[in-house]
């Protein structure tokens, strides 16, 4: 893996295991096995130099695009016979933090590419676009006294987001409000400033000279209390307070320090909750943006049913994955032209209607697998 990796692993594995007894669960792991999978980790650059990983394999990591230190695997097997790209999780377009996805190759026989957004109405509006969407909200819900509660992925969208609030406020674009960022957010954050080599040039500019770009007088970090009981009164002076911006894991609504917030700000109307990244099937998160308002959850050792009232909005613009029009110029960019494209990571409809189009369009052969299921390559 990457060395931002590597620092990122530590991060989300201590907070589960820590999360997972904070609940009464006992962890599939422990500390000791997390550090001995740290102990035995190997760290490669971006595109230095092919490494052997066994004796007929060799490894090499490009950029994807997706967070700090994300990669695109390239596999050479055989003495160079067969070739395999594997874009893993990625983003082709540039972003506030990252660059776009590496897709020039020296020879690429197979790739094995993601299709999160790969349906026919997957195409997410400019980045620009998304920002200024984000700013309205936000400023609509500070008129009308209330909180606008942001679930985030640790990496990548939160300190998105929190580049793009501060700008606002910094342009006059947004009234000076607190933004309180909890959880893993803040951890994961130093990760990008402890490796700047790994962002876009502007960032990277910018943390060499000095300057911490995701922090300002606005950002309000939370110590989050262990003792239920105190973290409850953490949150409710939150939400008792002037109106706020609020970031917090999970992404998904499916647990973390979100739940604090949204459980007791869900069913008041001045509130507003903001999906800014990819609510997969089947979460809390899904369920919501599908127009669910009366649900329960878990909170704690509790069963919650809540009627939610605060208004819930959507902006797709700043997800980390490639949209369909992203994916398809991916490969339609790509050199060499590969001889056969497999299709993972994506709602089985998804990735049947974009293996359709890279046929049709690109005259690729594209296949996409069922679990369980081999193919036999040479």
């Amino acid at each position: 893996m990457t060395e931002p990796t590597k620092y990122l692993m530590e991060v989300l594995l201590t907070d589960y295991i820590e999360q997972a007894e904070s609940e009464g669960r006992v962890p599939p792991y422990s500390r000791q096995d997390l550090a001995q999978a740290l102990y035995h980790t190997i760290t490669l650059n971006y595109a230095d130099h092919p490494t052997d990983i066994s004796p007929d394999t060799k490894l090499m990591l490009y950029d994807a695009g997706h967070e700090v230190g994300s990669a695109v695997v390239h596999l050479h097997i055989g003495n160079g016979l067969y070739n395999i790209i594997y874009t893993g999780d990625m983003k082709y377009g540039p972003t506030r933090l990252l660059n776009p996805a590496h897709n020039k190759f020296k020879r690429a026989e197979l790739l094995i590419m993601e299709s999160t957004y790969g349906g026919k109405e997957d195409v997410q509006p400019p980045r620009q676009e998304s920002e200024q969407r984000l700013i309205e909200l936000v400023k609509h819900a500070v008129e009308h006294d209330g909180k606008v509660l942001i679930p985030v992925f640790s990496t990548g969208r939160a300190q998105e987001i929190l580049l793009v609030l501060n700008e606002a406020i910094n342009n006059k674009q947004m009234p000076k409000i607190p933004i309180y960022v909890d959880g893993m957010v803040l951890e994961t954050l130093n990760v990008h400033l402890m490796f700047p080599d790994y962002l876009n040039r502007t960032l990277r500019e910018m943390i060499y000279d000095g300057i911490n770009p995701f922090l300002s007088e606005y950002v309000k970090p939370i110590e989050r209390a262990r003792d239920p009981e105190k973290r409850k009164e953490q949150v409710m002076e939150i939400l008792q307070g002037p109106p706020a911006v609020i970031l917090a894991p999970h992404g998904m609504l499916n647990g973390g320090p979100i739940m604090d917030y949204f459980v007791h700000a869900a069913e008041d109307e001045r509130n507003m909750l903001i999906f800014v990244s990819y609510q997969a099937e089947n979460t809390i998160g899904r369920r919501i943006q599908q127009g669910e308002r009366k649900l329960t959850v878990r909170y704690y050792s509790d069963r919650v049913t809540l009627d939610i009232k605060m208004k819930v909005e959507s902006i797709p613009g700043f997800s980390g994955h490639s949209d369909r029009r992203q994916l398809i110029n991916y490969v339609r960019n790509m050199e060499p032209k590969p001889h056969k494209i497999m299709l993972v990571h994506g709602e089985p409809s998804k990735i049947m209607n974009l293996a359709l189009t890279l046929e049709l369009q690109l005259k690729i052969p594209t296949v996409f697998m069922n679990n369980g299921e081999t193919i036999r390559l040479v």
